[in-house]
This record gives C-alpha cells, sequence and structure tokens, in this order.
C-alpha cells in the first residue's frame, strides 16, 4: 500500500469487520515507588488473546487497525486513569502502517483533545510485528511524534529485529528489554553481562532502559543490582481488561536499599 493509498483510507474512514478492547498492564517505577504508565495492550471484546486480533489485521486494513487501536487505548485511558494523575499512557503501534506521521497521527491528537487527556503523557511503542520496510521514514516518525511531545520507545529490545542497530538509527526515548533476554538473569553471569552492556549503552545515548517481563523476584533484585529503575511483568501485576489492574511485589529502591 502505497502513502497517497493509505491517506485516502483514512478519509474513507473503511471500517474493521472486528471487534477489539484493550487491556492495560502497569509499568513501576522503582526509584519513587509509582506506576510510572500502563501499556495499553489489544485483546479481543471478551478478553481473547491479542494474536487472535492481530492475525485478523491484513496489509488493506493494517492502517485502519493501528488508527483504531490508538483512539480506543486513548479513550479508555481517559475513563480509567484519576484525572489529576500525571501517569503515561504506553500505545503500541505499526511504523509500516504510518504515512505521513503529522497526518496520521491526528486522530491520536483529537481523542486526546476530546478526551482531555495531555498528549505529553503518551509514549509509544514500535512493535516487532514485522520488519521496517523503510528506515528513513521510520526515523521521520520518530522525529515527528518527538517534535508534537510525544514519548517513543523500542519495544522487544534484543529479540527479532529489535536491535542495536536499530537503537543506533533511531534513538527513542526508551527501550523495552525483551524479557527472553531477562528471563533468569538472576543465576545465568552471561544474561547479567548482557542486560548490564546494555544499559551501559543506552546511559551513554540518554536512553532510558525498561525491563519488561519480570516474573521473579529474584529477576528483580538483579535487576535492580544493575540500576535499572523501570519496570514490568507479572511480578507485579497481569494486564486487567478495560482496567487498572492492582500491583503487587513492589517494593520502592530507596526502601529496598534500607531493609
Amino acid at each position: 500500500m502505497t502513502k497517497d493509498s493509505g491517506c485516502r483510507a483514512c478519509r474513507a474512514g473503511t471500517k474493521l469487520d472486528f471487534e477489539f478492547t484493550m487491556a492495560f498492564q502497569p509499568i513501576l517505577d522503582l526509584a519513587d515507588g509509582s506506576v510510572w504508565a500502563y501499556e495499553a495492550l489489544v485483546r479481543g471484546p471478551n478478553g481473547e488473546p491479542a494474536y487472535t486480533i492481530l492475525d485478523r489485521v491484513t496489509d488493506e486494513t493494517r492502517y485502519q487497525f493501528d488508527q483504531a487501536a490508538r483512539v480506543k487505548a486513548i479513550e479508555l485511558a481517559g475513563t480509567l486513569f484519576p484525572r489529576e494523575s500525571a501517569t503515561r499512557l504506553s500505545i503500541n503501534f505499526m511504523p509500516n502502517a504510518v504515512y505521513e506521521p503529522n497526518a496520521c497521527i491526528r486522530a491520536s491528537l483529537e481523542a486526546a483533545r476530546r478526551i482531555d487527556f495531555a498528549h505529553q503523557r503518551i509514549m509509544f511503542e514500535f512493535t516487532e510485528q514485522e520488519r521496517f520496510r523503510d528506515l528513513d521514514h521510520v526515523k521521520g516518525i520518530v522525529a515527528a511524534y518527538r517534535k508534537q511531545g510525544f514519548l517513543t520507545a523500542l519495544d522487544d529490545f534484543g529479540a527479532g529485529f529489535a536491535g542495536l542497530s536499530l537503537l543506533a538509527n533511531f534513538r527513542p526515548d526508551l527501550i523495552k528489554i525483551d524479557m527472553d533476554v531477562l528471563r533468569g538473569l538472576d543465576s545465568d553471569a552471561g544474561r547479567y553481562a548482557i542486560v548490564s552492556g546494555v544499559v551501559a549503552i543506552a546511559s551513554a545515548l540518554d536512553v532510558t532502559v525498561l525491563a519488561e517481563g519480570v516474573e521473579t523476584a529474584a529477576e528483580l533484585d538483579a535487576l535492580r543490582g544493575i540500576g535499572i529503575t523501570l519496570v514490568q511483568g507479572y511480578h507485579f501485576a497481569k494486564p486487567l481488561l478495560e482496567g487498572l489492574p492492582p500491583v503487587a511485589g513492589f517494593t520502592p529502591m530507596a526502601a529496598a536499599r534500607a531493609a
């Protein structure tokens, strides 16, 4: 699909032939004990897994789905998030569905204005469902979103196509280290060294590191030792359909050190 055909699809307002909603999972800040953000995760209307929806997205409907998913996440956040909260909303998006960054962001901005949700609280995560077709185009998306005041994150870092080359090219605000890289971090010296190295590189580039998929207290302790402060995973909370789940197993870094 070309850029022009994508823009025509936007104007035509083509409807999707399936329904979906969002579940929310917290991203926690170990430094101050706060919920730093909630990630919006695609689900079926009755809580069906994301793949049951994503498998129905075609080349012809990718743009429409990407736009609808952003708006759905923002609208639900406007209903669920405390009104005076500064907690961020993290939204996954498909870079190959963005034809012209400033045009394709309009629906998101309009949704945020409509529900009085500050768009500076929104972070867009680059999903790794498919290889980026045009790196220069994606770099343009990152630049345009940053100019608009959004945060950007490179998801699944260390898995699939998300590696050092993308970090070097895009310089996002955050990288999310993939759970497969973190698994068993506490007992595997090699993984510990790799994650420590990633943190050092990110620090030199002024990029924040977020550890996703944390499942055990031992993994959390290892991440604290490396100096990672943003974490996400089942150890704290599973995603909740159209709701904000309670958080467990979470101690602020300062309190952990005092103990």
